[in-house]
């Protein structure tokens, strides 16, 4: 797995106010939890603290993950992305043979959300727009076979 990850400067962003949000809110209240839950005695049968130790679990986890993805990513701004190309951080529609055009933002895997037009350049139509120019037409390669798409506009 490689340390790099792509992120825009708005996902870089989110994950920065995830992982404040983490740090402080979200761990001051799991520990109020943890504290009542010992406040109630025998741990062994305690399903609250249990529940707790468990969710800290996560939390921490979660930290961690946010704190390391942050450290190793290449933050792309797609206020100064150059626009002849496709790459990450640019608005780029594309169509099908004769269906409506659609338009993706292109982004790091851990941003890709595609039911909100946002694919991964890791993903295979990421992948076969990546380097391309208006005009150019790529095939996609699909499990339900090959994808002819072409490039309309770069944004």
């Amino acid at each position: 797995m490689s340390d790099q990850h792509y992120l825009t400067a708005e996902g870089a962003d989110r994950l920065r106010e995830e992982l404040v949000r983490l740090k402080g809110p979200e761990r001051e209240a799991l520990a109020r939890r943890l504290r009542e839950a010992i406040q109630m005695g025998d741990l062994s049968e305690n399903a609250d603290y249990h529940k707790a130790k468990e969710d800290q679990g996560f939390l921490e986890g979660r930290i961690q993950e946010l704190e390391y993805l942050l450290q190793n990513a290449v933050i792309v701004d797609s206020a100064t992305v150059e626009r002849d190309t496709v790459q990450i951080g640019t608005y780029v529609t594309i169509q099908e043979d004769d269906q409506e055009p659609e338009t993706y933002y292109l982004v790091g895997a851990k941003e890709a959300d595609p039911r909100n037009g946002k694919i991964s350049n890791e993903s295979p139509i990421g992948r076969a727009l990546l380097g391309k120019r208006v005009g150019d037409q790529v095939i996609v390669e699909t499990p339900s076979g090959p994808l002819p798409l072409k490039i309309l506009k770069i944004e």
